[in-house]
């Protein structure tokens, strides 16, 4: 299994002791920070696979700085998991909305939280080891280079295929054509941004066959979005 590096930033020392040694027991790769002001540092020196980080943190708070982060092109695919002592329904609301993946209520047990960090890492395509990502019926298998709904194998091209595969590790938000130039193409391609719309066509021409042209949903103004919620 991939080595993922997880970047831990809790004031507590007893509890930040305790999740280091937790995700090193699930062979995971942990960088401990007290604050955001450390957590910034460790960044700046190699981006993580994910952030375990403490709503409540001395100067900026943890979710000030997920804010930040999320808003930050370099940093924005960075999954987050918030962990707080804070129970209620409008925190964990709050917590997602600017954009942290999944939520933990402390005390929490350290299987569970070996679990969701393997289910936030697997949504996010950064287990490697797992060759098939599935959203709904959809399947993408990432050896074979093949996409299916149910048992039905979908002819997509390469390019096809590479959009599918980045918009299935990135559901749910809304990417502009230039986003989807640099992350499919990538930059050193020189392509015009009409291109995206004629690739975004034969994809939902694809999926129609299936009823399942609205998983890629045009946002006015700004891009697309891939997304099983209406």
């Amino acid at each position: 299994m991939h080595n993922c590096n997880i970047l831990v930033v809790e004031d507590e020392d007893a509890i930040r002791a305790m999740l280091i040694m937790v995700l090193e027991q699930a062979n995971f790769t942990p960088v401990a920070a007290a604050d955001t002001q450390e957590a910034q540092k460790a960044l700046n020196e190699a981006i993580p696979d994910l952030i375990l980080l403490d709503w409540m943190l001395p100067g900026i708070s943890g979710v000030e700085w997920a804010r930040r982060l999320k808003k930050e092109p370099m940093y924005r695919d960075i999954p987050i998991i918030l962990l707080t002592a804070r129970g209620e329904e409008e925190d964990k609301v709050r917590g997602l909305e600017i954009g942290a993946d999944d939520y933990m209520t402390k005390p929490f047990s350290p299987k569970e939280l070996v679990a969701r960090i393997r289910a936030v890492l697997r949504r996010s395509g950064k287990l490697q080891g797992v060759s098939t990502i599935v959203l709904g019926d959809l399947v993408l298998d990432t050896e074979q280079h093949r996409l299916s709904i149910g048992d039905q194998q979908l002819e997509v091209s390469p390019t096809e295929y590479r959009l599918m595969q980045f918009f299935m590790t990135h559901p749910d938000k809304v990417y502009s054509r230039t986003q989807l130039l640099d992350q499919v193409w990538g930059r050193s391609v020189y392509i015009e941004e009409r291109t995206i719309d004629v690739h975004i066509r034969r994809l939902r021409k694809i999926l129609s066959e299936y009823n399942r042209e609205e998983l890629v949903q045009t946002v006015r103004g700004f891009g697309y979005r891939f997304s099983l919620i209406e």
